[in-house]
């Protein structure tokens, strides 16, 4: 199996899986299924309501829709008149967390709406979300700008912003509903990389931002939001109701300063 360029691979020849937590080694004469997990890496990091301490061999970052319709000039909610500086906060933060996380062998997830271009998958009530009087520029509708069809698969639109992009070793995830979880690969993927925690950032965090948490929570996983990497151009009261339900029900809520100072050294 191909080596993962930011973690050192310490696995022996035959393994199977894409985890480093759990894999099997096979040869021609046997499959062991037996092998050890790694020992755990703490990460002490200050958080409310609680500080927790998580093992950074068994979590990830999973970053939300920082893409172009969202965050840019020309994109969706740009072409709609609606401020998309305000989904572009996370982005400073995250060119600072983003490679220490990687350094620490933590894996990058992105999960963004990239959509069919023929919405084969998409109901007429996902469609009426985004397109309310069937006459506006909704999922699928060309940009005015020509950036493309929104937040179509493999597009610029759904791209996610230049500053952030993607590198080897990431992991990308297409959804087509607010939850990221939802018809996805990514709880497969998750569970094969052996992850037990997740750090949260991304934007809308009141919408997308918030459901996968939360649909993450109700499948087990331990959930940090990173609030200074989320962003949201919804009210005010949006974000902190948000913010105080993560604390009260699905997890916990820190930022990038307090998990950078808590990544080995």
């Amino acid at each position: 199996m191909k080596r993962h360029p930011y973690l050192p691979d310490p696995r022996p020849q035959g393994a199977l899986g894409l985890g480093h937590q759990y894999y099997w080694v096979a040869n021609a004469h046997e499959v062991d299924m037996s092998i050890a997990p790694p020992a755990p890496v703490p990460a002490r990091i200050a958080a409310q309501p609680q500080n927790v301490v998580l093992d950074l061999r068994r979590t990830a970052i999973v970053i939300i829709d920082l893409q172009n319709d969202f965050c840019a000039k020309g994109g969706w909610v740009d072409s709609l008149g609606l401020d998309y500086t305000a989904d572009r906060t996370p982005i400073a933060p995250l060119q600072k967390l983003l490679p220490a996380l990687r350094t620490a062998g933590v894996p990058v997830i992105w999960v963004n709406w990239g959509n069919r271009p023929d919405l084969a998958n998409m109901p007429p009530n996902q469609i009426h979300l985004y397109d309310n009087g069937g006459a506006g520029v909704g999922l699928g509708y060309p940009l005015p700008g020509g950036g493309g069809n929104v937040l179509e698969k493999d597009s610029w639109a759904a791209a996610v912003v230049d500053e952030l992009k993607p590198i080897e070793g990431d992991y990308c995830v297409d959804k087509h509903r607010i939850s990221g979880f939802w018809d996805t690969p990514l709880d497969s993927m998750l569970k094969n990389l052996g992850i037990k925690s997740i750090l949260f950032a991304g934007c809308n965090t009141d919408q997308c931002v918030l459901h996968t948490l939360t649909d993450a929570n109700f499948l087990g996983y331990g959930c940090v939001m990173l609030e200074d990497c989320c962003a949201t151009s919804s009210p005010a009261f949006c974000t902190e109701a948000t913010v105080w339900n993560v604390k009260k029900c699905f997890g916990f809520v820190t930022d990038s300063t307090q998990v950078l100072q808590a990544l080995p050294k």
